[in-house]
């Protein structure tokens, strides 16, 4: 395996590319552009990377489900860490075109609702078509198949482009969260401002087989902080749920919902703990009342004693 090679989806000049360069080991890494998450993904699971980072979610389309259907299937992953990106877009153009030439328009179709109202108010008539990245909209910008692209305002030098708007989102503050991932190993070591991400199987269709995985979180005090249903692609009404919960495996309450799941699930794939982006543990607040792993451990001796007859 190549220890210094990750993996991004590419091409050049995607968001994803400016995410990974913010993290200090990118520096000393052969970065390689890949043409889509599961290239990037399958170029860690055979060896010839040692990460990849891809996104996962956004905050005003929610889940990337390229990236959740590929960790849920497939050789097991692991997330490391995660990244998150503050997003506006640029509407690039070759130069010398103006807004009134522009009959077509291409970004990632994630880019598309966070640019929908732009679309609406200053290209109402321009077709929309949807490419693999938004460097990839920008690279057929390039070469004229397309009239205009949304990417980032840093894609147009790589492409030859200039920045017709600048600052173009619907949503103020829109975020995209990027997850570097490699082959399963021992967790990052707890922060204190942890996220733990699984992805769990139902064992059957009845009432309350929701309820009843979402009851192993709440009654131990577990916050989740995303939780998304996938088809499994075994029928209709079949489905898995990626879940993102607040906290580390080594916290007891975390610890003992993920033994809960496994307990009642048929299939449980832990994704990883590893550090929450933007996060300082001094943020975090105390556990809820009876879920600290003090009171676990309090709790697991009583019951040690009561057995023993020293209760």
């Amino acid at each position: 395996m190549s220890a210094s090679r990750y993996t991004y989806l590419g091409p050049e000049g995607t968001f994803t590319e400016a995410a990974l360069r913010t993290l200090p080991e990118a520096a000393t890494r052969e970065l390689v552009p890949m043409v889509s998450v599961p290239a990037a993904l399958d170029a860690v699971r055979n060896g010839e990377a040692a990460a990849a980072l891809v996104p996962i979610e956004n905050s005003v389309e929610g889940g990337v489900t390229a990236t959740l259907d590929q960790l849920a299937g497939g050789t097991p992953l692991m997330i490391y860490r995660e990244v998150l990106l503050q997003i506006t877009f640029a509407l690039l153009v070759r130069p010398g075109t103006g807004l009134s030439d522009i009959k077509t328009v291409t970004g990632h179709p994630v880019a598309q609702p966070q640019v929908r109202k732009w679309l609406a108010t200053h290209l109402p008539d321009a077709l929309w078509e949807s490419a693999a990245s938004n460097a990839d909209g920008a690279r057929l910008v390039q070469e004229g198949r397309f009239d205009a692209a949304f990417a980032g305002e840093f894609a147009a030098a790589t492409y030859g482009l200039e920045p017709l708007v600048t600052d173009i989102h619907d949503a103020q503050n829109a975020q995209t969260r990027f997850v570097l991932v490699g082959r399963p190993a021992r967790p990052a070591a707890r922060t204190g401002a942890d996220k733990t991400s699984v992805v769990v199987w139902l064992r059957d269709d009845h009432p309350g087989a929701l309820l009843e995985l979402l009851q192993e979180f709440a009654t131990r005090g577990v916050n989740l902080m995303l939780i998304q249903s996938r088809p499994t692609g075994e029928g209709i009404g079949n489905y898995c749920f990626a879940i993102d919960a607040e906290g580390h495996i080594t916290d007891r309450r975390v610890g003992e919902a993920l033994m809960g799941l496994k307990r009642i699930c048929p299939k449980v794939r832990f994704l990883g703990s590893y550090p929450r982006a933007g996060v300082d543990p001094a943020e975090v607040g105390p556990a809820r009342y009876g879920t600290s792993d003090e009171e676990f451990v309090t709790a697991a001796d009583w019951l040690v004693r009561c057995q023993d007859g020293r209760a």
